[in-house]
C-alpha cells in the first residue's frame, strides 16, 4: 500500500515538472509567438529597417532602396493583420497604410513609367525630400518613414523612439 501511494506522489511529482517545465519552453518561443517579446522583437527589427531604408534612400541607391522596401513590406503585413503581434488597433492601421506607401513606392521603383496612385495623406512630421533619383517616390517614402516612426512608439512602448539617421539638412544661403 505505502509502495502505491508513493509511486503515486512519484508520479504526480514527476507530472508536475514535466509540465511546468514545458510551458516555461511554450512562453519563452518567439517563433509564431503573440506576446510582449515578439512585438519587443519586431520592434528592434522594424527600428533596423526603417534605419536602413533611410539610410539607402538619403545616398540616393535606388536598388537598395527597393530592396529594403521589399523586406520592410511583409513584416508591415504581418502587423497590420495583428495575428501574430499583439499591438493597439491605430499601430495596426498605420501599419497597414505603411505597407500601402512601402508596395506603392516599391513598384515605381520597378518601373518609373507608371504612374503613382493617389494615396491619403498621412500626418508628416518634419523630413526633407529625398535626393534626385528618389524624387518620384520621395512623398511616398517621407510618409512611410513616418509611418515607420509611429509604428515603432507602439511597439516599443515606453522606450523613446530613436530618430530617423537623416543627413543635416543645408542651410540656406551658404
Amino acid at each position: 500500500m505505502k509502495g502505491k501511494i508513493g509511486r503515486i506522489i512519484a508520479l504526480v511529482a514527476a507530472g508536475s515538472l514535466l509540465a511546468v517545465g514545458t510551458s516555461g519552453m511554450a512562453s519563452a518561443s518567439p517563433a509564431g509567438g503573440k506576446g510582449s517579446s515578439s512585438t519587443e522583437a519586431v520592434g528592434a527589427q522594424v527600428l533596423q529597417m526603417r534605419d536602413d531604408l533611410t539610410k539607402a534612400a538619403y545616398a540616393g541607391d535606388v536598388g537598395l532602396t527597393r530592396a529594403d522596401l521589399d523586406k520592410l513590406s511583409p513584416v508591415l503585413g504581418d502587423l497590420a493583420a495583428g495575428k501574430r503581434y499583439t499591438i493597439q488597433s491605430e499601430t495596426q492601421q498605420l501599419s497597414s497604410a505603411a505597407k500601402g506607401r512601402a508596395d506603392e513606392s516599391s513598384r515605381l521603383l520597378a518601373d518609373p513609367s507608371a504612374s503613382p496612385r493617389q494615396l491619403p495623406p498621412l500626418p508628416l512630421p518634419p523630413i526633407p525630400d529625398l535626393p534626385g533619383p528618389l524624387k518620384i517616390v520621395s512623398d511616398l517614402l517621407k510618409a512611410l518613414l513616418g509611418a515607420v516612426t509611429g509604428i515603432l512608439g507602439g511597439l516599443l512602448g515606453s522606450l523613446p523612439v530613436p530618430p530617423l539617421p537623416v543627413p543635416p539638412l543645408p542651410v540656406p544661403g551658404a
